[in-house]
């Protein structure tokens, strides 16, 4: 294990300590807990808060995404592991601005566990919650169960629909029908080039030889659809794709939002060469790309590979995905 850490015991609680330290003007945690990170000017009154969470080793994926006009807080879990319910309640807590909170998160069982105890907890305090969860993993169920697969990087659309939504001032069943909206025209589907290796365990996740891609992976390592002989950039891009347009039912003449992610040890550059294939495959279709993000949004340590999201869009979620918003790991182009 090569690794620029100390304890890995510690690894969580330090980087978050790095992250609040570089960013004291964007980010502040309640209390002495830095597992629970708010926007520096949180609570926002009469604003509906968002909050967030999951296992770390995904940054930017949860804790990046906390600023204006994206969620107002975050419950950090350990490597892969959940948040707890006592931490999802006081970031809860801490965004409370009067107007309910929103629970935004990837569809795993130790999260909707813990964010569903949490939402009993705050009931108790007054305060109203809904939960809408990222199932954007075509590659994880069949159309048909879409409410059973697995949340992975395209909750980015969520974050920036719901966050714009609860930044103009819309109230907590409009904000939620906003990220519910997006996840439902949303689809992602990832490529693995290489395991992860868990900082307390220090070994790989899993087993893929040189020369192989494990295509639909989730961002743990969970098996995906395909395992074979690592392919072209342009064969990749239309095998991920392919069946996230059909997925979605996209035609000629529609536009849509492409997000195109690195997991952790993929160069930018390669993302790019992705990037072109997926824009001539898109034009081939008929369609227009209206948005753009290419660069690290969800990773999984250091696994190398990439994902391909896209949103299809209207121009309700083109007017939220165009607002401002800002955190120290978002930033429009």
């Amino acid at each position: 294990m090569r690794k620029i850490i100390n304890n890995p015991d510690d690894f969580v609680d330090e980087f978050v300590e790095g992250i609040l330290l570089a960013h004291p003007t964007l980010l502040k945690t309640p209390g002495d807990d830095r597992r629970v990170l708010v926007r520096a000017d949180a609570p926002v009154a009469g604003k509906v808060g968002i909050v967030t969470g999951g296992g770390s080793g995904h940054l930017p994926l949860f804790k990046g995404y906390v600023g204006m006009g994206l969620c107002d807080g975050v419950a950090i879990g350990n490597v892969f592991s959940s948040p707890s319910s006592e931490q999802v309640l006081k970031a809860t807590q801490a965004v409370d601005g009067g107007a309910g909170v929103l629970y935004l998160f990837g569809n795993y069982g130790g999260d909707v566990l813990n964010f569903e105890l949490a939402a009993d907890l705050a009931e108790m305090e007054d305060i109203e919650t809904l939960s809408v969860l990222g199932t954007d993993d075509v590659a994880s169920q069949p159309h048909e169960r879409k409410a059973d697969r697995r949340g992975v990087a395209g909750i980015l659309f969520a974050y920036k629909c719901a966050g714009a939504a609860a930044e103009r001032g819309d109230d907590l069943a409009a904000v939620a029908a906003a990220a519910q909206d997006a996840i439902d025209h949303t689809g992602t589907m990832g490529i693995g080039l290489s395991p992860t290796i868990l900082p307390s365990a220090g070994k790989p996740t899993f087993e893929l030889a040189d020369g192989e891609m494990e295509v639909g992976i989730g961002i743990h390592g969970e098996p995906g659809i395909h395992r074979g002989a690592l392919e072209s950039a342009d064969l990749i891009a239309a095998r991920l794709l392919t069946p996230i347009l059909d997925d979605l039912d996209i035609a000629s003449g529609d536009r849509i939002a492409v997000l195109v992610n690195g997991m952790g040890a993929t160069p930018l550059e390669e993302l790019y060469v992705l990037y072109r294939r997926i824009f001539q495959l898109t034009s081939e279709r008929g369609l227009t790309i209206a948005k753009s993000y290419i660069g690290e949004y969800a990773t999984s340590l250091e696994m190398a590979g990439a994902s391909i999201s896209v949103l299809k869009l209207n121009d309700d979620r083109l007017e939220l995905l165009n607002a401002p918003a800002r955190s120290p790991f978002f930033r429009e182009a």
